[in-house]
């Protein structure tokens, strides 16, 4: 049961071979049994689950399910869901129940799925590594020496160890493809404003995007189904016509052309990488795609552009928690301004704190022309590199990390280090492009390697296929770390 995708066990609830609420049993016992070693879960609450599965069970027998009727998933705590506790990984939001649900838990709300707990993330999503939660670092399935990649990273330890059928993440610099191949399963980023960013807790609003991370490509385009859409409390959702995004999975590769960016296989990237990644291209010239040389000359500055961007955005998304409001007080304080010093001080993590400041000061009177403005204009340049290089290629194909899954505490005291751990899925989100990752084989120490596949606007669909067609081919989305 644990194997299987969701398409499987949505037939069998419709075929009662098992109820939802003996499903979700089941993957709360094995959340009891596994997630004190792994962590992937700030907040388990049972007896909401069942009896979100108990109605989805009246729906099945009343036969109005929909494709993922009491299926279990796993959220993303950056996304708020009305009673649960939404803490976005920070002692901040340690005590904020939300009274309201995100457009995109609504939607899986509206499907029928079972929301089976909120999983655990960087702070205020900002990390590679998911070191800097308020809640301790999450585990990798696969060696739990290691970290999953963040800031999705319960989210992706989740998926693999099996402790959920399929779960949400968020990327705002690669943080659904990153974890996603440090853990071994399928995630994918879609175009910025696909699906709607209300109730999801902002870090840098020009780049968030949710997204769904599952075992294969099948189990995302099924959730894709459910989470996108047009949502009029967000400004910038996208009002498009609904799509079926599992529509082209069975189509073929003949023709597909593969752009292949020389940028993305310079010095950098781990030989045992870079071999997983040549492999995987080898299979897709024997499934009829061809292979074309293009360049994506400003990729290189996309991390310089990107810690400049989001972290001035963030500084002024999080100026809201101050104290008043909701979230964390400090316990003793002289005036308001104290108050808000040191409830910020005490609330906010290292990481957090270092992003603020540097938002802070590129915007600051003096430096905004020379650092945000200037980092602006070449974001439009990278965009503008992508759309000449669709010109030549369907879709475009690299690593997704240039390492596999490295150990919990090597890089925290080297922020740069840290930050190039995206240096091959930020140029994605700056363009607002799609971008996803699929597992294509191990490396070192028997670690996940994954391949981004990035498509052009709207294009998520042809990228489903392009991956699905590779895990037909192909096993290695459906291997799951010893012992799980």
């Amino acid at each position: 049961m644990f194997e299987s995708s969701l398409k499987q066990l949505g037939d069998a609830l419709r075929a009662k071979q098992i109820s939802s609420v003996e499903l979700t049993q089941s993957y709360l016992d094995r959340m009891a049994q596994l997630n004190p070693e792994l962590n992937a879960f700030i907040t388990i609450n049972p007896e909401m689950s069942l009896a979100q599965a108990e109605a989805a069970d009246a729906r099945l027998a009343a036969g109005t399910a929909e494709a993922l009727t009491g299926i279990p998933i796993a959220q993303k705590d950056i996304f708020c869901a009305k009673d649960w506790l939404t803490t976005c990984g920070s002692k901040m939001l340690h005590n904020f129940v939300s009274p309201y649900d995100a457009h995109v838990i609504s939607q899986f709300n509206n499907a029928g799925a079972i929301n089976l707990g909120k999983t655990n993330m960087d702070e205020f999503a900002m990390g590679s590594s998911n070191e800097t939660s308020y809640y301790g670092a999450v585990k990798n399935p696969w060696d739990t020496a290691r970290v999953p990649g963040g800031s999705s990273g319960g989210t992706a330890a989740a998926v693999a160890a099996r402790l959920c059928a399929a779960a949400t993440g968020t990327d705002t610099g690669g943080s659904i493809r990153q974890p996603a191949a440090l853990c071994g399963i399928s995630g994918l980023k879609p175009t910025y404003g696909v699906c709607s960013r209300y109730g999801m807790i902002a870090f840098a609003s020009s780049l968030d995007q949710a997204g769904p991370m599952g075992r294969s490509a099948e189990d995302l385009a099924l959730m894709m189904n459910v989470m996108a859409g047009f949502d009029e409390r967000d400004s910038t959702s996208l009002q498009r016509d609904k799509e079926d995004y599992t529509r082209d999975l069975n189509k073929p590769l003949t023709g597909l052309r593969i752009g292949l960016p020389k940028e993305f296989f310079a010095a950098g990237m781990g030989a045992d990488v870079a071999k997983a990644i040549e492999a995987a291209i080898a299979e897709y010239k024997k499934l009829g795609a061809t292979i074309v040389d293009i360049s994506l000359p400003n990729s290189k500055l996309s991390v310089p552009v990107y810690y400049v961007l989001a972290p001035a955005e963030a500084s002024s998304n999080l100026s809201r928690f101050d104290g008043v409001r909701y979230g964390y007080r400090a316990p003793e304080y002289g005036d308001l301004a104290d108050m808000y010093e040191k409830s910020r001080a005490q609330g906010f993590g290292a990481e957090v704190q270092r992003r603020i400041m540097i938002g802070t000061y590129v915007l600051s009177h003096g430096y905004y022309d020379a650092y945000y403005i200037k980092a602006q204009r070449i974001r439009r340049q990278i965009a503008q590199d992508f759309v000449a290089a669709y010109k030549q290629c369907d879709v475009i194909m690299g690593p997704t990390s240039p390492s596999t899954a490295f150990k919990l505490g090597e890089k925290g005291d080297d922020p740069v280090q840290m930050y190039l751990s995206d240096i091959y899925t930020i140029a994605v989100n700056l363009a607002g492009l799609p971008g996803m990752s699929i597992p294509c084989g191990f490396g070192n120490n028997n670690m996940p390697v994954g391949l981004q596949i990035i498509g052009n606007y709207f294009d998520e669909a042809r990228m489903l296929n392009v991956a699905h067609q590779y895990q037909l081919a192909t096993d290695w989305h459906s291997r799951a770390p010893q012992g799980i």
